[in-house]
Order: C-alpha cells, then structure tokens, then sequence
C-alpha cells in the first residue's frame, strides 16, 4: 500500500471532520447499532451481517484487506475503488439490507437498525498495519475467543491461512493498543 496525502483531493464531504474519497486508498470503517443493541447477537445474524458485507463489498468494488462483525457494530478496512465516493452508497446499501433481514427475523418491521459509521482515510503505513492488526484481532480485544483465528465472524483466520508469512509477522508486529478507533460497545 502507497500512502497517499489526501489533504487537497477535490473528493471531500462536506462534514466534521470531513470525509476524504481517495481513490485506490485503504479506509477503515466501524459502525454501531443505534443504542449499542446487541441485534446480531446469534450466528444466524451474524452471518447474515458478515455475508451481506463482503457481497456488497464486491458489488461496489471495494477490496477488503480484515473484517470483524459483533453483536452491536463491525470493523472494516479496505480499498477503495477509483470511485471512492462510493462508500457512502456502500455503507447505506449495507446498513438498509441487514436491518431489514434482521428486523425479519425479529418480526421488528421498520425499527432502526444502525446508529452512524465513522469512516478514517489510513494515509500512513504504519496506521494503516496497526489498524489490520486491530482488527484481526478485535474478538480478542472484546474477549470472545482465546485466539482471533477462532472467531467465525472475523477475517483472522483467513489472514493466518492466506496471508504472505512476511506480511503477517510484520502487521502482528503492530501493537494495538495506541489505535483510536470507536469500540466501546
């Protein structure tokens, strides 16, 4: 990954603090559920939260590098497209399919699902390996499991079987706990 110095890119979203739509640029992306409500809190809703990511992932060309889903919000990074615009769509698209399955499931019809997402343009190296770290190993920060790679709804384990070995030692080399991310859920 080529960091990019995304300060006076003509994609930015009127917001605070603003969004940044890089092309081609990692992002980190974490959600909550409105009230922190723990409405994906079986494997049926977990599946269908983890499935309906990585789908609509593809769907909007976004490449995602680690993913973690929780009961109450979920973690992602991964790389934009050269439409980086697009996340916002993404996210909607997301948030409005899951709630609507999961409210099925509930026999909830129309009960608001999602809080808000916050989403971090990662532009510097290091930030962006500590935040794969972090990620691959969020189950272990929420103490769910004694190993990431055990936790079904996460990339950890798929990072421990694919991953290059010299990539991998180098992001484990990455502490997390100086990564200021949204989570406590």
């Amino acid at each position: 990954m080529e960091p990019t110095n995304p300060v006076n890119s003509p994609h930015r979203w009127h917001h605070r603090p603003s969004h940044l739509f890089v092309p081609n640029t990692a992002y980190m992306v974490t959600a909550g559920t409105l009230h922190k409500e723990h409405l994906f809190r079986d494997a049926q809703r977990l599946c269908l939260l983890r499935d309906w990511l990585l789908m609509l992932a593809g769907q909007y060309g976004w490449q995602l590098q680690a993913w973690a889903v929780f009961s109450n919000h979920y973690h992602w990074i991964g790389t934009a497209p050269d439409d980086a615009t697009t996340l916002k769509r993404f996210i909607s698209h997301l948030h409005t399919k899951t709630a609507t399955e999961v409210n099925k499931v509930d026999a909830s019809s129309g009960r608001k699902v999602w809080f808000q997402y916050w989403d971090t343009c990662l532009t510097f190296e290091k930030s962006y390996l500590a935040r794969l770290n972090y990620v691959h190993n969020n189950a272990l920060h929420h103490r769910l499991v004694p190993l990431a790679e055990q936790y079904e709804w996460c990339s950890a384990r798929w990072f421990l079987q694919e991953a290059d070995p010299s990539f991998r030692k180098k992001v484990e080399s990455f502490g997390c706990e100086r990564v200021k991310v949204e989570d406590d859920f």
